[in-house]
C-alpha cells in the first residue's frame, strides 16, 4: 500500500512532549538531589542518568518518527515472538534482575531493561495489525476475539511470574480498549469484565503484599508506618502546596519522608512545589497529548495506522489515569511510572518512541 506522506509531522504533539520532557528533568532533580546526594553523593546522580535517558529516548524517537508506520505491520508478529522470549529469559534465576521483589530486568552493560514495558508495544503492534485483517471476524467469540484474548492473557501470565501486576493491567486494559474500538461485541465484554474481575480479586488474595496495598488504599492511617507510609506522605505533600506551591525546589516530603520521590510519585513533588496551578498545567499537557494522538487515529489513512494511534494513546492515557490516581489516593499503588517525566529508562525509552510512532502516523494524515 503507497501512501502519500506530508513534509512535517504534529507540530503540536512535538512541543508538548518535549514540555513534558523538560519539566520532568527539572522536576526529577528537585526530588532527586537530596536523596542521591545522601546515597551516592552526588546531587546529580538521578539527573544525568535522566539526560541520558532522555537524549537516547529523543533519538529513538526521530528514528520511529523517520519509519513509515506500515513496516510495523510486517514485524507485528515477529516483534510479538521477540518480547516473549524476553519475558521468559528474565524469569530465569540468575538472569532476570531483582528489583522491588519483581524479577523484571535483564541487565546490559551498566543499564538494564524491562522486557515487560515493550511487550506493552508489541501488544499494540500485534493488535493493530490483527484488526486490520480480521476486524470483520472481531463479532465472532471464537474466529474473532479468542485468538487475540488468547496470547493476550498468556503475555500477562508471564508478566505475573515477575510480578509485576502494574505493567501487566497497563496492558491488558489498553487491548482490551483496543478490541472493543475494533468492532468486539458488549456482551462478550461483559462476560470477559466479569472474569477479570474475579482473577483481579484473585490475584490479590494470593498475594499477601497486595492485600495490603488495597487496605492501605482504603485507609492508609491504618498502618501509617508500613503498608500506608507512601500514600500518606504523597497526600502530605499535595495538601501543603496550595494554589501555587512552596516553590520549585521547596518540597519538604523529599527529605526522606516520601520514598524515591523521582519515580512513581514525582506528580505529589510537583503538586508541592509548583501547587495546583503547576499540577493542573502538567494535566492540561496530558489532555492535549490525548486529544492529538486522537485526531492522529481519526486522521489516518488507513485501519492499521487508526489502531495503532489508539493503542498507543491509549496506554499513555490509561498510565496517566492510573498514576495520577495512585498519587492522589484514588487508586491502591501500583507501580505505574507518569508518562515522559517519572525517572526511568525502559519507561521513557518506550514512551518517547511510541510518540515517535505517532508522529510517523500523523505525517500521512487525511486532510
Amino acid at each position: 500500500m503507497s501512501l502519500q506522506k506530508k513534509t512535517m509531522p504534529d507540530v503540536i504533539l512535538m512541543v508538548v512532549t518535549f514540555l513534558l520532557l523538560t519539566i520532568g528533568m527539572i522536576m526529577v532533580y528537585s526530588s532527586s538531589a537530596i536523596w542521591a546526594n545522601y546515597k551516592f553523593e552526588d546531587p546529580f546522580y538521578f539527573l544525568k542518568r535522566q539526560l541520558l535517558f532522555t537524549l537516547f529516548g529523543i533519538v529513538f524517537m526521530i528514528g520511529m518518527m523517520n519509519i513509515p508506520y506500515l513496516f510495523w505491520k510486517t514485524k507485528a508478529k515477529f516483534l510479538l515472538l521477540i518480547c516473549f522470549s524476553l519475558l521468559l529469559i528474565v524469569l530465569i534465576p540468575g538472569v532476570g534482575l531483582v528489583r522491588g521483589g519483581a524479577r523484571s530486568w535483564l541487565g546490559i552493560g551498566a543499564f538494564s531493561i524491562q522486557p515487560s514495558e515493550f511487550m506493552k508495544l508489541a501488544m499494540i503492534f500485534f493488535l493493530a495489525y490483527y484488526l486490520s485483517i480480521s476486524q470483520q471476524k472481531i463479532q465472532s467469540f471464537y474466529k474473532g476475539l479468542f485468538p487475540p484474548l488468547a496470547i493476550l492473557f498468556f503475555a500477562f501470565g508471564l508478566i505475573m511470574l515477575q510480578p509485576d501486576l502494574g505493567t501487566g493491567a497497563v496492558m491488558v486494559m489498553t487491548c482490551m480498549l483496543m478490541l472493543y474500538i475494533g468492532g468486539a461485541k458488549t456482551s462478550h465484554f461483559m462476560v470477559l469484565i466479569g472474569i477479570g474481575v474475579a482473577g483481579f480479586i484473585g490475584l490479590i488474595l494470593s498475594a499477601p503484599y497486595r492485600i495490603k496495598r488495597i487496605t492501605s488504599f482504603l485507609d492508609p492511617w491504618q498502618d501509617p508506618l508500613g503498608s500506608g507510609f507512601q500514600i500518606i506522605q504523597s497526600l502530605y505533600a499535595i495538601g501543603p502546596g496550595g494554589l501555587l506551591g512552596l516553590g520549585l525546589g521547596q518540597s519538604r516530603q523529599k527529605f526522606y519522608y516520601l520514598p524515591e520521590p523521582q519515580t512513581d510519585f514525582i506528580f505529589a513533588i510537583v503538586s508541592e512545589e509548583l501547587g495546583f496551578i503547576g499540577g493542573a498545567f502538567v494535566l492540561l499537557l496530558f489532555a492535549i497529548l490525548f486529544i492529538r494522538g486522537m485526531r492522529i487515529a481519526l486522521l489516518a489513512p488507513d485501519s492499521f495506522g487508526t489502531f495503532l494511534a489508539i493503542g498507543i494513546i491509549s496506554m499513555v492515557a490509561i498510565q496517566v489515569i492510573i498514576n495520577i490516581g495512585v498519587v492522589t489516593g484514588l487508586f491502591p499503588v501500583t507501580g505505574i511510572t507518569l508518562p515522559l517525566m517519572s525517572y526511568g529508562g525502559s519507561s521513557l525509552t518506550l514512551m518517547l518512541g511510541a510518540i515517535g510512532i505517532l508522529l510517523n502516523i500523523s505525517r500521512y494524515a487525511k486532510v
